[in-house]
This record gives structure tokens, sequence and C-alpha cells, in this order.
């Protein structure tokens, strides 16, 4: 249950990020799209089983939970505390017949690139009020994590961990891809993660992996074959966490043994220097240089900021000017390939910035994993 002083932080933060852009309101949208649900729930308490929802957020007054009028069996609309509720049938329409009475001239939008669906756009296209792209100030807004939000953070990593070992137990040549997953989800299911969950998989035989993710299907694993499954949920309180370890039986190839020799050493310049006024950038710098004197490269940036939505702005890359602050959550996730972009390594953890440097969330070592460790 979030807290009513949780809840008049979230909201003020908003506010103030939508007074700094002068937004009259902000449309915040949500989706069943996997990692899109969150910023629904993070303003108005309200969990997305299907379809879409909007919340409305005027600069002063009540918010509004926007429902398209085919979803109104679908979701507890008990749970949220935002309880002034709409029906609509195009709900973009009645956002902008909305703006246009109270004659709102600018409108940002959480969500406007990826998540906002097209009929809707249209509609508060044909409206009197500027749409404003606003998901780099929202997510700036809640990139500082609360207490309550870390205590939800680090639930959702000790059920991420239980599925890691439970995955590991079961975990035998012969079996497919997907059974060798399996264990693991469903320990995240029974610990709440519900439909918040990705988990996809890199994987190859002769040691090595290849640098392409896919969907853990009928494939037969061998022991030789290296697996790097991308384990991503959300648990009950709806904060995504990722997290990744290496798991084979046979041996590694000589290009993985490269990468494996200085991956420890990437992690770990990298979590030093999360800390409380660090420029995003040297983070990024300080995995890439490392890897870069093996001659590797990283198939896509390093990290990003990670909470109720599973991508959140800032991102964690050589460009960004971002100062980190402290209570800040990424996801740390270096894919390192080889000079053909075939052959890659990676794997994932969730860090909360410090005052002096990082806290990794997860409690497991970084090393290649056979199954034979023994119980968790």
């Amino acid at each position: 249950m979030v807290s009513p002083a949780e809840v008049e932080r979230r909201n003020r933060n908003i506010r103030e990020a939508m007074a700094r852009d002068n937004l009259d309101a902000l449309i915040v949208c949500g989706n069943e799209y996997t990692g899109f649900e969150g910023a629904v729930r993070y303003l108005s308490g309200f969990e997305i089983v299907h379809r879409y929802v909007y919340v409305l957020v005027p600069l002063e007054g009540d918010l509004r939970l926007i429902f398209p009028s085919e979803a109104r069996w679908i979701g507890d609309k008990t749970k949220p505390w935002v309880r002034e509720h709409i029906w609509a049938d195009i709900p973009g329409k009645w956002i902008a017949d909305f703006a246009a009475s109270k004659n709102s001239k600018r409108l940002g939008v959480y969500g406007l690139d990826a998540v906002m669906a097209v009929r809707d756009y249209r509609e508060l296209q044909k409206g009197s009020a500027e749409l404003v792209p606003f998901d780099r100030p929202f997510d700036m807004a809640r990139a500082v994590k609360s207490d309550e939000e870390l205590a939800g953070i680090r639930h959702s990593m000790e059920i991420i961990e239980d599925g890691f070992w439970a995955m590991l137990e079961e975990y035998k040549p012969g079996k497919t891809e997907a059974e060798i997953m399996a264990p693991a989800v469903n320990r995240f299911f029974a610990g709440g993660a519900g439909l918040q969950m990705m988990n996809i998989v890199l994987s190859g035989t002769n040691g090595e992996a290849q640098a392409h993710f896919k969907v853990p299907r009928d494939r037969k694993v061998n022991a030789g074959d290296l697996l790097l499954y991308s384990l991503e949920i959300a648990g009950p309180e709806g904060y995504w966490v990722e997290f990744s370890r290496p798991l084979i039986q046979g041996k590694i190839s000589a290009t993985t043994k490269r990468m494996a020799d200085v991956y420890p050493e990437a992690l770990e310049a990298a979590r030093a220097l999360m800390r409380d006024g660090e420029p995003i950038k040297n983070v990024h710098r300080a995995a890439v240089d490392i890897f870069a004197k093996q001659g590797f490269s990283l198939g896509h940036l390093s990290g990003h900021s990670i909470g109720m939505t599973m991508i959140e702005h800032p991102a964690i890359s050589a460009t960004s000017e971002t100062l980190l602050r402290e209570n800040m959550v990424f996801s740390f996730h270096p894919q390192v390939v080889d000079q053909e972009g075939k052959v890659c390594l990676y794997t994932q953890d969730t860090y909360r910035v410090g005052k002096n440097e990082g806290e990794n969330f997860a409690n497991v070592d970084w090393k290649f994993y056979s199954g034979a460790e023994g119980p968790r």
C-alpha cells in the first residue's frame, strides 16, 4: 500500500516539473505493452491488466483516470487512489474537449512517441492545445526513489533471485531453453510479478552466445551451450528489476574467455562511479574503456534508469551529461560484442546510486554457473 505522504510527494514533484515547462495539464499514458504500464500505476495506483489507460494531471486540482469504454470490466477499479474515473469511446476526444473547456494551451504528454494510442493522438491533434512531449521531464521528476520505492525494488530483486536459483537447480543439458527457464518464471508468478515479466535469452553453441536476443522456446541445450537469460520482472509493488548471470556446463570459447577476463573489472569500475554528483557518461565510459582495450565494443546502451516503467530516463550513455543523484536506480547491462558483431557476453544488475559508490541490489556473484553450485 502506497502511503498518502508518498502519493503527495509524487504529485508535488511532477507538478513542479509541469510548472517549469508551463504546462496547463499532463497526460500520462500507459498500456499493456510490457514495461510501459508503470507510469499510470505510479500516479494513480491502477494496475493495467489489458488495453490502455491515461492519467490526466491538471496543474492544480484532482487527477482523473481516463479509460476507453471497452475496458470497463478490465482491472480492479477499487484499488487506485485516484477516484474520478472517466469512460470514453475515444479517450483522446474526451481529453481534447476537456482541455478546450478549460482553455488549456499546453498539454504535456508522457508516452507520446511509444505509448499513446493512435486514435487518441489523432483527436488530440485536432484540438486547440499544443502537445508537448514530456517523457524526460516526467522521468527526471521521479528518478530519485523514496525509501518506500526502494523497499519495493528490494522485494522485486528477492523474487528474481529466488527464480534464478530455482532455474539453476533444474538446469540440465537435454532440456529446451524454455524448459530451463520455466522454474524461474514459476517463482516469478508465484511471487506476484503477474503479467509484468520480460524473460528472454542470448544463447549459442561451442561456449559462445550469439549477439541477438530471442524468446526461449524449443531449442534443446547441450553442455557446451552458453545461456545468458535476461530476467526482467516487476514485483507486486510494481517496480522493475533486471538480472542475468551466465550458465554453461561445458567449456567457454577463447573469445568468451577474453570477454570474461575483463568483465568483472568493467562492472566494478562502473559501480564505483555510481555516486552522487557524477556525470552519467563517466559510468558508461569506465566500462567501455576496459572492454575497448581488448578489442570489444558494446551492442547497445550500457544501461538506463528503471522504476515502475521498465526503461526510464536518463540512459547510461557516452553523451549523457546528467548528474547522478543519490537513490537514483539503474539497470546496468553492458552487452560486449566481438569485432564481427556475432559473439557476445552479457549481464544485468540493478543498482542504487549511493553517496560515494553504487549499491548492487543483487547478492549473487558474477561468474559462470553450471548448476553444480548446490542449493542457494
